[in-house]
């Protein structure tokens, strides 16, 4: 396995691996993921196998906002890169390989470099069903989330440094 952070040459597998994961209503479009690799392509987290496939990623910009807001999914450029916090809007692995621990590396690699670049924590949205998935990393659920992205209730979760 093997992992990296993204560049644009990047793009058609990170919205494919995207359009798998998610219903059409919320997952990002390629255009959408185009302006987040520009704007915080070391913010993408990717882990391929050994034939170069992409089998799960993690993205998310950084920001001084406590809270991730659907505005965020729509605007890469409140990319802020001295910011606080760590946004993660997608944690995505393939079905056919998903339980083998993947995007639990990833969210692994995330917090490190984190931690390392000084921020305060990371924030996550997901829905109720992974909200005890997200705590094994130590996310603290803070409760419904104002975000309506794609119609549905999600959920924020916190993990703090501090």
């Amino acid at each position: 396995m093997n992992i990296r952070t993204a560049t644009l040459e990047d793009l058609q597998a990170v919205t494919a691996v995207e359009a798998t994961c998610f219903p059409p209503a919320e997952a990002a479009t390629e255009a959408d993921f185009r302006d987040r690799l520009t704007h915080y392509g070391n913010h993408f987290w990717l882990l391929f196998d050994e034939k170069g496939q992409l089998l799960s990623f993690v993205d998310g910009m950084v920001t001084d906002e406590r809270d991730l807001t659907d505005a965020m999914y729509a605007q890469a450029a409140m990319h802020d890169e001295k910011g606080a916090w760590q946004m993660i809007f997608g944690v995505n692995t393939l079905p056919s390989c998903r339980r083998h621990g993947y995007a639990g590396k990833l969210l692994e690699a995330a917090i490190a470099d984190a931690r390392q670049q000084g921020r305060q924590g990371l924030v996550l949205t997901c829905k109720d069903k992974l909200l005890p998935y997200y705590a094994k990393f130590g996310f603290q659920n803070e409760g419904i989330s104002a975000s309506i992205h794609g119609g549905v209730t999600w959920y924020q979760m916190r993990l703090s440094f501090e």
